[in-house]
């Protein structure tokens, strides 16, 4: 934090000390307003536009002077800046926080991974079709559809199967 003397009459006359004053209530003033701030936003935003601990750094620092400003005004004492520089949270709530960040880049990869996999579907049908490779019934393009899903959106590459037949048993 970083603070100034504005007021030097209000300083002298609030408080007797105003350096003991500023240091002791910078402590307590500063961890009360973090508390305020940890409990009223989450440290991931769930959705976009929410302001979260991590990812909105400057608003949660503006936020964080102003409620250490209105603490420490009578004192005569401007809080020029105000930034968390580290903030841990207790082991059980750390881990369930680095599970549930995991689980939502699971999430984003895999939406990634059908999104490219349908866009190849489509581009194979089309090309299928406009170059007359062969003409597909809706069931077979179903099946086709399924088996190119399945394979590009695996985890494991794809076992080749050969069919001997026809598709219509």
């Amino acid at each position: 934090m970083v603070w100034k003397v504005t007021d030097t009459a209000e300083a002298l006359f609030e408080v007797d000390d105003y350096e003991d004053f500023v240091q002791v209530q910078v402590q307590v003033q500063a961890e009360a307003a973090l508390r305020n701030l940890a409990t009223s936003h989450p440290y991931d935003a769930p959705r976009e536009g929410d302001v979260a601990l991590r990812s909105n750094p400057v608003e949660i620092a503006d936020q964080l002077r102003s409620e250490i400003q209105d603490r420490l005004q009578r004192a005569g004492v401007e809080v020029i800046e105000a930034r968390i520089s580290h903030l841990a949270y207790a082991p059980e709530i750390a881990n369930a926080m680095f599970r549930r960040q995991q689980a939502n880049a699971v999430i984003a990869a895999r939406t990634r991974i059908v999104e490219g996999a349908v866009g190849m579907v489509e581009m194979a049908l089309e090309q299928l079709s406009s170059k007359q490779v062969v003409e597909l019934d809706e069931e077979r393009k179903a099946q086709m559809v399924s088996n190119l899903l399945v394979v590009l959106c695996s985890e494991h590459e794809a076992q080749p199967v050969l069919n001997a037949g026809t598709l219509y048993q």
